[in-house]
């Protein structure tokens, strides 16, 4: 868990939340664990449970959890509608969920460091989509 900065402009009363870059809003993952979970089911082509298994901290599982991720279904949904990483390259909202969540991550890959050249593609997106953020 984190714990975010508050501050409150004193001439217009707004309260402003400060956390780290790498967090999107009303999201419960970082920028960078989705990136990777995209690369994950698009890229090396795991299956959703599998990639549930490797970025879900949960250990308590609903009985949706046997057929997939609906979430990761639900990021690779709101990749393709650029609702999620909006500066994307457009994709084909009308394309299968995997192949959006290939072309994301790849994109994300992009934003990486130069140093980060001799990583694992998908390990690159993670790199990268904390930048994309």
């Amino acid at each position: 868990m984190l714990k975010l900065r508050r501050y409150r402009c004193l001439p217009c009363g707004a309260v402003i939340l400060v956390g780290p870059r790498e967090l999107l809003p009303r999201r419960h993952y970082s920028a960078a664990a989705i990136g990777f979970a995209l690369a994950l089911y698009g890229l090396v082509l795991a299956t959703a449970r599998e990639v549930r298994r490797r970025i879900s901290p949960q250990t308590i599982l609903g009985a949706t959890a046997f057929t997939g991720w609906a979430t990761l279904r639900r990021w690779a949904r709101a990749v393709a509608h650029r609702r999620l990483f909006a500066a994307l390259p457009l994709s084909d909202p009308s394309a299968m969920l995997r192949r959006v969540a290939a072309s994301a991550a790849a994109s994300l890959a992009a934003y990486a460091e130069p140093t980060s050249r001799g990583e694992a593609l998908e390990h690159r997106a993670f790199l990268g989509a904390a930048h994309a953020a």
